[in-house]
């Protein structure tokens, strides 16, 4: 691919992502995102020439605007901006990936970050979500030992016959069921990257429940129940949940 332009004549391509359909289309998250994009390359001296989006999890590398973004970037050498680090992809080895052929990724909320502190901060959430995946995995066994019925056939059996109206509320069940994983899924998302985005002020030198909640309300970034004005008090609930 060309290489990324160099000096005043850099361009930019903006890449923004949202978690569901409904962020997507009422702009919850995504108008702190555009902002936060189109400052950056200004801030630079940079020209932002294309703007892509994906309404997709952060884990799927083959999202359309992600992908006319990387292809806007090999026909003009820019570099791909986002919000953030995760708004690009949640996976250390498809950054390195990009770095290794050629194109430069940056991050508007950290502005000072080069190549090597990128692959850093893609590899440390990285390891946050496993690790989440590792206690969510551990709570799930031990209900399991509990004996709680967790899914799958719990012995019950219809007195009749199969019929349209009972195949209609089973189609309709199974569709909550669908329903209820995909929130968690989100929320679990939601709850790692609000993990991460604290971690990265605290490495940063912010210091203080307080003037994490006001760095957080700055930076756009949703409190675990979608709100957009974070607190001392809810800025300590995640510090007890990351404690070791």
């Amino acid at each position: 691919m060309r290489p990324a332009l160099h000096g005043a004549a850099r361009l930019a391509v903006g890449l923004y992502r949202v978690f569901t359909a409904e962020q997507g289309h009422s702009g919850l998250g995504l108008e702190a995102q555009q902002a936060s994009v189109r400052a950056h390359p200004k801030a630079q001296r940079w020209t932002l020439v294309a703007e892509h989006q994906d309404v997709a999890s952060g884990k799927d590398d083959h999202r359309p605007g992600f992908q006319a973004a990387l292809v806007r970037c090999r026909q003009l050498g820019a570099v791909i901006v986002a919000a953030r680090l995760d708004r690009i992809t949640r996976r250390a080895h498809t950054l390195s990936g990009l770095l290794e052929e050629g194109y430069q990724s940056r991050a508007a909320d950290m502005p000072g970050a080069d190549d090597l502190m990128m692959r850093i901060y893609a590899a440390m959430a990285q390891n946050k979500r496993e690790l989440n995946s590792e206690r969510t995995r551990a709570a799930l066994a031990a209900a399991k030992a509990r004996g709680a019925a967790l899914g799958g056939d719990r012995g019950y059996r219809p007195a009749e016959g199969p019929s349209a109206v009972a195949a209609a509320e089973a189609r309709r069940v199974a569709a909550e069921r669908a329903a209820y994983r995909l929130a968690l899924e989100v929320e679990v998302e939601v709850e790692v990257e609000v993990e991460v985005e604290v971690e990265r002020l605290q490495a940063e030198g912010v210091i203080g429940q307080a003037a994490i909640a006001r760095m957080l309300t700055a930076r756009g970034v949703p409190t675990p129940r979608g709100g957009a004005a974070w607190t001392h008090t809810t800025v300590a609930r995640v510090l007890a949940r990351t404690a070791p």
